[in-house]
């Protein structure tokens, strides 16, 4: 790291006067922005990565690492398990219960302040230049903050401005970045989970094995993830009825046993996914991972979308600092577009029909998974990183044809 990075390295921006012009500045430290900024900085370029927060921060997030996720980490990256999944437990609304086990490990369990801090720090071993407890508060891509076309303004709260050649937007589901590019949504829900410190006994019965229960609200399911001495217990609904979100995991943390158990932590967020027609760009500015909308509909599942849009957002910001006109910085913002919608997209298209599928039948759904080998297996490879949901439809026409009946019936 150079002697500038590292005077820079953290700290909030106090420096309103400073001309430097970043190749590509990331807003948002997650595991999306931290991607971006490890691709584009391994690129060779300046790269400024902004955090509101201190790290390492809580996320709330069950923290499973599936096979995508995993072969999408910077090389070399050693993920900090705390847990390794071999079994999976699934319930119908606490009743028929049944576990399913592989010889294979499914997917990983970590905990998101250390998965997101080594992340960042990964980033900056490749260069990137770390900036915390700065709150960016817009950006600007005309007007007198803007030295020229090739410049977009990123306006922090204190009045301080960053210029760049091109910016991404990882800044959450919440997003100012996406709101500056437009971001439309068609999905929202209501994730409340509860880090729950257990006794050696009972992290025991947990270890190697996940809990995802199919809930009572129209689709709902809630999860236990174990991580060592603790157990993250979460549910997730559709947002617009908070209390009885809040009554199922309640009801969920007392039917396992867990109630006498006081959390460490108890959170809540909320899960944007995009509409098809969303933008993911405006510019010379880019969105990916939770500021794009981009993650699984009907699991919820973010880390893998946000760590994949991240590495392409990162990639196309490079292109995009090097565009001499709007029309190349166009043409290079389009293809960042469609790159993600070719894969990405097609994923959340797949999500969305077995949402709906699991939304008017989840009780057909748990009986295939439970009951049916090639359901399970499929299951197992999407987990393991042998394929997506979008690789089952297209590959195996039994699967299509199962999908399709299913949407009609």
């Amino acid at each position: 790291m150079s002697s500038e990075q590292a005077a820079q390295g953290s700290g909030s921006a106090d420096d309103g006067a400073d001309d430097t012009v970043w190749d590509v500045v990331v807003v948002g430290a997650g595991p999306g922005g931290a991607s971006a900024a490890h691709a584009a900085a391994a690129a060779g370029r300046r790269v400024l990565l902004l955090e509101k927060s201190e790290l390492p921060r809580y996320k709330t997030c069950g923290g499973g690492i599936i096979g995508p996720s995993r072969d999408s980490l910077p090389p070399g990256f050693e993920l900090p398990l705390r847990d390794r999944v071999h079994a999976v437990t699934f319930s119908l609304n606490g009743k028929l219960t049944r576990t399913k086990r592989s010889r294979h490990m499914l997917f990983g369990l970590i905990n998101r302040p250390e998965f997101d801090e080594a992340l960042v720090r990964t980033a900056q071993e490749a260069g990137a230049v770390l900036r915390t407890g700065v709150t960016v508060s817009r950006v600007e891509q005309h007007g007198p903050a803007v030295p020229d076309r090739r410049t977009v303004a990123v306006v922090l709260s204190d009045g301080a401005t960053v210029l760049a050649r091109a910016v991404v937007g990882a800044d959450g589901s919440a997003s100012r970045i996406g709101a500056h590019v437009g971001v439309k949504l068609d999905q929202v829900d209501l994730g409340l989970e509860a880090e729950i410190p257990v006794p050696a006994a009972v992290a025991e019965d947990w270890a190697g094995r996940v809990l995802i229960d199919w809930g009572p609200l129209p689709g709902s399911y809630g999860w236990v993830f174990p991580k060592g001495d603790s157990l993250t217990v979460g549910v997730i609904s559709a947002r617009g009825d908070g209390s009885a979100t809040k009554r199922y995991l309640e009801d969920f943390i007392a039917r396992l046993g867990l109630a006498g158990f006081e959390p460490s932590i108890s959170s809540g967020h909320l899960t944007r996914c995009r509409s098809d027609d969303s933008p993911l760009s405006r510019g010379r500015v880019l969105v990916c991972g939770d500021a794009a909308g981009l993650l699984e509909p009907w699991t919820r599942e973010g880390i893998s979308f946000a760590l994949r849009s991240g590495r392409l957002a990162g990639e196309w910001a490079v292109r995009i600092s090097e565009a001499h006109d709007a029309v190349d910085a166009r043409r290079q913002a389009l293809n960042y577009a469609f790159a993600v919608k070719a894969g990405l997209g097609v994923e959340m298209g797949v999500g969305r029909r077995m949402l709906a599928l699991f939304e008017k039948r989840p009780g057909l759904l748990h009986a295939v998974l439970t009951t049916f080998p090639p359901a399970w297996n499929a299951f197992a490879g999407i987990t393991r990183g042998k394929g997506t949901l979008a690789d089952l439809v297209r590959n195996h026409p039994l699967a299509r044809r199962a999908l399709w009946a299913l949407d009609r019936s």
